[in-house]
């Protein structure tokens, strides 16, 4: 009899640390483990198969020489991608961004969780911008589809978008329309890592290369826990861990590398995998930054455009701004950048913020 209890017992203390270490696999995390159906993943794959098919007879990073001479699409567009699950709070503000700004010089698409009461502008630039959507999440691979859908829907639509910026609800923008539309497809100094080929055409104001605005960081402290986070070698040996990157949500992408990421099928089926690490997981803000840097290196600034406050993170969320806050001084210094001549968006600022940016959107905000 003593000899079975202690069998037992010393059965069941061996069993405890298995248990510990087969626990976080066996019991998959609350977010990242929800999957995308089936039905979803045919359904994008089906438009990204029809978007790269459309987009393959047009060329995917023009010059701007070549492309304002050839007649077709007399102007290049950006694309701003608006990914939400909540109303657009700084819709007004939006829309003074874009007021009076040639319509032939942007496109607007909106991804409006579904299964949230979002309130659909009936005036104003949002009108009739939103696009067939899914169920979204936060830190899971939703997010990504979500905004490959997005880039999608945009190539499909119109040729002539060749910059694709992804914003948020929480996003405003820290200049007018046309000062961004200039540092991006025309300011030849705005780009510090781009060197133009044509000096002739540099001088005249024109830039000849085009690069992704995409946060890429290989040396996060973080990096081998958010590596790990489906487990030691689910990534492998697609991503080795010297190849695995980190970076921002929220970016700028040329219309070479939206196609790019549209068409990726190799990686996607990695990182669609449950995580075990909910805490490190948070696939949008890797799934992009490896793709770009393992396809398109030479292509990618490794920098946003758009400023986040990292300062007293709490839960994976940046600092958010509160209208006092919400000054001159505070627009003037989240315009400052070490990469390029400016930021040209910001995020994280409460929806009660709306009245004190409108209040110096023309005096400050969209004064240059």
């Amino acid at each position: 009899m003593f000899s079975t209890q202690f069998v037992l017992s010393f059965s069941l203390l061996l069993s405890l640390p298995i248990l510990f270490f087969l626990a976080p696999r066996a019991i998959p995390p609350r977010h990242s483990s929800i999957p995308i159906s089936l039905p979803d993943e045919l359904d994008d794959l089906s438009l990204f198969n029809r978007a790269a098919t459309k987009s393959s007879s047009y060329p995917n990073n023009p010059s701007i020489f070549t492309h304002l001479s050839s007649g077709k699409n007399p102007k290049l567009k950006i694309a701003f991608l608006f990914l939400t699950n909540s109303d657009l709070h700084f819709a007004r503000l939006w829309d003074r961004f874009f007021h009076g700004s040639p319509t032939n010089l942007y496109s607007i698409y909106v991804h409006a969780d579904p299964e949230v009461n979002v309130t659909r502008p009936t005036n104003g630039v949002f009108k009739g911008r939103f696009i067939a959507a899914k169920r979204t999440y936060r830190a899971s691979p939703t997010l990504i589809s979500a905004t490959r859908r997005l880039l999608a829907t945009a190539l499909l639509d119109d040729p002539a978008n060749a910059f694709f910026a992804l914003i948020s609800q929480h996003c405003i923008p820290l200049h007018s329309f046309g000062y961004v539309y200039k540092s991006l497809l025309v300011s030849p100094t705005f780009d510090t890592t781009s060197t133009e080929s044509d000096p002739d055409l540099a001088r005249l104001g024109v830039r000849v290369r085009y690069k992704s605005f995409i946060e890429i960081l290989s040396n996060a402290s973080n990096l081998w826990k958010r590596y790990a986070a489906r487990g030691r070698f689910a990534m492998m040996p697609e991503v080795t861990f010297e190849q695995f990157r980190v970076g921002s949500q929220f970016f700028t992408l040329t219309r070479r590398d939206a196609l790019l990421v549209i068409k990726d099928r190799t990686l996607w089926r990695k990182y669609k995998l449950p995580c075990y690490r909910e805490d490190e997981c948070y696939p949008e803000e890797h799934y992009f930054p490896t793709l770009l840097s393992m396809v398109d290196p030479d292509g990618c600034t490794k920098y946003t455009l758009t400023r986040v406050n990292w300062t007293g993170t709490h839960n994976g969320h940046p600092y958010t701004y509160h209208p006092p806050e919400v000054t001159p001084e505070l627009i003037h210094m989240l315009r400052r950048s070490n990469y390029s001549e400016s930021y040209l968006f910001a995020r994280k600022f409460s929806p009660d913020c709306l009245r004190p940016l409108m209040r110096m959107a023309d005096s400050v905000i969209f004064r240059d």
